[in-house]
């Protein structure tokens, strides 16, 4: 059985983000979670208070050995933290190019703080980029990634550095139908759903994104994946716990609960 997802990110003590809510999304679309932890955060849902980095050879000992034994049918990249843990993972990338890569360009928390060292993004566009399938910023992340404020000129830069496919993802926007856009080369896709007055919205990139690679992992087309990854953030927003002072987390097991 595919379904297999090798998650590379950082933790989320308050467990709504990160490698947390990577695994609750994949488990409860029916897929397999392995992880590999890139960075431990001090984090709730008001602010990041800490991070502690791992080294590069860790990250790439965890990677190495899930490969080695359980293997993967798609990887999931979160928060990478620094520019030595991005060689490390992108090393492996290269050496495994019939894996699909679904990439969430991690930069900054929902609370506001950074996630990402200096000239990272730079690293993602020249190296990273090239080796996704699929990549899935918001607003701001796809224009720190580019340095374009323009959307369909960030995207034809991403497209045109061997990206597959780029979401970009509407949450960011003010309008009452939030739309992501799913564009690849001579197309675009758009996929709508209301909005939600709340703020409990900590982990909503990270989730999306867990759930689209376990789509891709259990053989969903790119699109299919995506549709029902929108679907699952949509209901799972509508039934948060209301967890937090701050940006609270989203209820990850909504599926799992309505349809057990």
């Amino acid at each position: 059985m595919r379904g297999r997802v090798l998650i590379i990110a950082g933790s989320d003590s308050g467990g709504g983000a990160g490698i947390q809510a990577d695994i609750k999304a994949v488990t409860a679309l029916g897929g397999y979670a392995a992880t590999a932890i890139t960075a431990i955060t001090v984090q709730d849902t008001v602010a990041v208070h800490d991070i502690f980095q791992m080294s590069p050879e860790i990250v790439r000992k965890q990677i190495e050995v899930v490969l080695d034994d359980i293997g993967a049918d798609a990887f999931k990249i979160g928060m990478i933290g620094t520019a030595s843990v991005a060689e490390a993972v992108i090393s492996i990338l290269e050496r495994n190019p019939a894996v699909p890569v679904v990439f969430d360009p991690v930069l900054v928390a929902t609370s506001g703080d950074a996630l990402a060292g200096e000239g990272l993004a730079e690293l993602f566009l020249k190296r990273l980029v090239p080796l996704s399938t699929i990549i899935t910023p918001n607003i701001p992340e796809l224009r720190a990634l580019t340095g374009e404020v323009d959307e369909q000129k960030a995207v034809d830069m991403l497209l045109s550095r061997g990206a597959k496919h780029v979401l970009v993802k509407g949450g960011h926007e003010e309008e009452q139908t939030v739309t992501d856009r799913l564009y690849s080369v001579g197309a675009k896709e758009t996929f709508e759903s209301v909005r939600i007055e709340t703020t409990s919205t900590h982990g909503t990139g990270c989730t999306l994104c867990s759930a689209i690679a376990a789509g891709i992992a259990q053989g969903l087309s790119v699109s299919t994946a995506t549709e029902r990854a929108v679907r699952y953030v949509h209901d799972a927003i509508e039934a948060a716990p209301g967890f937090g002072r701050g940006h609270g987390p989203i209820a990850h097991t909504v599926w799992n609960a309505a349809r057990s």
